[in-house]
């Protein structure tokens, strides 16, 4: 079974002439055949159109969804690499997306209007569940385990010198020594409130005793495993984590808003094909922080292809298996 792409470069160019910004990604380059996941009558000759984000982990999710529909017997449009979180979220409104993963945070905060997060992880989850069904007609899948949100990073060396498990022994550590209060963030990180003076009062440790240095967004996770700053401004499921021996601290008091992956599908397509819920059900409780950062490395760090580790990832697992030549 191949995924279908007829039609996706007008289904693009209509979107892009609407200033939606949508743009179709390449055909899946290999076929795959079931595994745990099994072919489904319901879902034979289905036309799915998969949207994702244009970063790493939305790609990879995104075409962890593809590879399983295909096994599963839907005809997949390949529509990820959507630029902007509003441009994907308008593409799945209109229907020219059916399925896509999103976050909990920004369904709150960015799409519902919400200035208050939930700190719990799953009551964020149903609250926008719920909020999103209600007033939009979206429906939001099961609750996962990755939570995509900030952190403050440290070398493996500087946690073990100091004792550094939590954001609250950050804090702790800067105080009694203002001279390790070296931060690299980003520029709006640093006066936004629900940035880095937001943190400081949650935590209790004074912005103007540390120093700041700003770096674009990638460029912190190598100034901070070189030492050119102690604490970084990181993404929780970045694969440079990894691969640059960082350790990000536990937000222990849930300061940032939760930012846990879920699958949104308009509820109409929802109800016409409950089967693809299904399908993705195992696929979601299998996933957690330590399985999609080390995914997110593959990409990022080694220059694997999303859709090469998505559809890996899920032989490794047993629910797709390559076809017999």
């Amino acid at each position: 079974m191949r995924a279908r792409f007829a039609g996706v470069a007008l289904v693009a160019t209509t979107l892009l002439a609407s200033g939606c910004g949508l743009e179709s990604s390449f055909a899946l380059p290999f076929e795959v055949a079931p595994g745990s996941i099994r072919p489904v009558p319901e879902l034979a000759g289905v036309e799915v159109a998969v949207g994702s984000k244009d970063f790493t982990e939305n790609q990879v999710l995104g075409y962890l969804a593809e590879v399983a529909l295909v096994a599963a017997g839907a005809e997949v449009r390949d529509m990820t690499n959507i630029q902007g979180s509003n441009s994907a979220r308008q593409a799945l409104i209109t229907g020219d997306v059916d399925l896509s993963w999103d976050y909990t945070g920004t369904g709150w905060i960015s799409y519902l209007g919400n200035t208050e997060p939930i700190p719990d992880e799953r009551g964020q989850y149903e609250a926008v569940r719920d909020a999103d069904l209600a007033r939009n007609g979206l429906r939001w899948l099961d609750y996962s385990e990755v939570n995509n949100t900030y952190a403050f990073a440290v070398t493996e060396e500087f946690a073990r010198t100091h004792g550094l498990r939590t954001t609250s022994d950050m804090a702790a550590l800067i105080t009694r020594e203002p001279d390790k209060g070296v931060f690299c963030l980003e520029t709006e990180f640093v006066s936004r409130n629900d940035g880095f003076p937001g943190v400081a009062a949650a935590y209790g440790f004074d912005p103007g005793a540390v120093e700041v240095k700003t770096f674009g967004t990638g460029t912190i996770y190598s100034a901070t495993s070189t030492g050119l700053c102690n604490f970084g401004e990181v993404f929780t499921t970045d694969g440079r984590i990894l691969a640059l021996n960082l350790v990000a601290l536990e937000d222990d008091k849930k300061f940032f808003p939760q930012y846990n992956a879920a699958i949104v599908l308009r509820e109409e397509f929802h109800r016409a094909h409950p089967q693809v819920a299904e399908v993705m059900a195992p696929i979601v409780g299998k996933l957690d922080n330590e399985t999609v950062l080390a995914l997110n490395a593959e990409v990022d760090v080694d220059g694997r292809d999303p859709a090469i580790v998505a559809r890996d990832w899920l032989v490794r697992e047993g629910f797709v298996t390559l076809p017999t030549s």
